[in-house]
């Protein structure tokens, strides 16, 4: 329970927090204490999920990278708090064990995996609340960060990612979903008047960056896009017949996540979420409902109900409702981290991604040449240029060139999508970057 009006309430979900940041204070003390590990409290006023001006805590473990990436922030993401079929309902009992207890496990775990080994790159590992009640933990932490111009090279967003079985029965345990689609929050913000709205400085800056790349054609190479190919293909060479499905969309329908106020400031991010999703253990409240003649469910009358203590139904058919700890796959969890990890490790060891990447379009010509800023980063040891179909959702072909500002290839600029990567001396890649039109 994330907005508790009754004091028991309140303890319990302060009680949660307390666990998670003891948790990682103790990862932080193993790994000799570079994990830094705080508590950042606000205050949320009284809004339409929200009946009073309520404190909440974002628990935040920061590992910090070195040498010319340390301002680079990667941020992964799981949210500690539930909800039941009534979103104001601050009393009832809300499990929460899969949405979103499981990524937020996800996330300690990261991070004390990730605490004993040195990364380039700032990684940041945190649990928020408010997510059912407005996405307000992440939305905070977003608004704080683009107020004071941290570079925030990516967000991934862990939420439902505990089961691979769906309500009509079907599973699929080899497979995660990734929804990655940087384009729609962008739209949204430029039908918008910013002028008068208190993010309108942050949203130019935003408008800035990216404007450019979605009028050159780069609709679907948005540093959001990026992000997600750069994932599907860490995980899925990492875990051989792993499968990462790359949807561009920003979300499922109807729903949302945290990484949507970082989408919505400008930010790189995405979600991570299982296969196939079974509605009855997601926003409900525990219970038992029995089928009845007319084709309906019904509660079992109350002397069966009491004697339901487990898997065994009080009745033939009957389903069990609310967010359960029984219904969560561990094992499909240590795989969803895993995909994380490798993910995350690739790229916090990468290094950052080129800037000034342009496509020379002066002349008519089958061959295509790029050029790029050549970084002063002593671990860029060359760059190396990536291209796809124009229907196609991931790199297909690359080619490394070495440390060089430009390079001309014999396909051409017509036919293909472009990128450029600037590869570090241990061979990790970068995001790739679109390059603009030069006439």
């Amino acid at each position: 329970v994330v907005v508790a009006a009754h004091d028991e309430m309140a303890a319990l979900a302060g009680a949660a927090r307390r666990w998670i940041t003891n948790e990682m204070t103790q990862c932080a003390r193993a790994a000799g204490g570079r994990l830094q590990v705080e508590e950042q409290s606000f205050i949320e006023p009284a809004g339409q999920r929200v009946n009073q001006p309520t404190e909440l805590v974002n628990v935040v473990a920061t590992l910090p990278g070195r040498g010319a990436s340390k301002g680079r922030h990667l941020v992964v993401s799981g949210h500690y708090d539930s909800r039941n079929s009534d979103v104001m309902d601050s009393l009832g009992e809300a499990p929460g064990a899969n949405d979103d207890a499981s990524g937020t496990a996800a996330v300690m775990e990261l991070a004390c995996v990730m605490a004993s080994r040195q990364f380039d790159a700032t990684l940041v590992f945190m649990a928020v609340p408010g997510e059912e009640q407005g996405l307000l933990g992440a939305a905070q932490w977003a608004k704080e960060a683009r107020a004071e111009g941290r570079n925030v090279e990516a967000m991934i967003t862990n939420d439902i990612i505990g089961s691979s079985r769906g309500d009509a029965g079907q599973a699929d345990p080899k497979r995660l979903r990734l929804f990655a689609d940087g384009l729609d929050p962008l739209v949204r913000l430029l039908l918008q008047a910013t002028a008068n709205r208190p993010d309108a400085r942050s949203e130019a800056a935003m408008h800035a960056e990216l404007l450019p790349l979605l009028q050159a054609g780069g609709k679907e190479d948005l540093p959001t896009h990026q992000l997600g190919r750069h994932l599907k293909a860490a995980a899925e060479h990492a875990m051989p017949g792993f499968t990462v499905q790359l949807i561009q969309r920003r979300d499922r329908y109807l729903r949302g996540g945290d990484h949507i106020p970082f989408l919505e400031r400008g930010y790189a991010a995405v979600r991570i979420s299982e296969p196939f999703e079974n509605f009855a253990h997601q926003h409900q409240n525990p219970r038992v409902e029995c089928p009845q003649a007319d084709g309906s469910r019904r509660p079992p009358p109350e002397g069966v109900k009491a004697a339901w203590g487990g898997p065994a139904l009080p009745c033939e058919n009957g389903v069990v409702y609310g967010d359960l700890p029984e219904f969560v796959d561990f094992a499909y969890v240590a795989d969803v981290t895993r995909a994380n990890l490798a993910g995350l490790a690739t790229l916090a060891w990468a290094p950052a991604p080129p800037k000034g990447v342009k496509l020379d379009a002066s002349g008519l010509t089958n061959d295509s040449t790029l050029e790029w800023q050549v970084s002063d980063d002593p671990e860029v040891t060359g760059y190396r240029i990536v291209w796809r179909e124009t229907d196609a959702a991931i790199w297909q072909e690359s080619r490394d060139v070495g440390r060089v500002a430009r390079a001309t290839l014999p396909v051409s600029k017509d036919n293909v999508v472009f990128g450029v990567q600037a590869v570090s001396k241990k061979g990790y890649a970068s995001l790739a970057s679109f390059p603009l039109p030069k006439r």
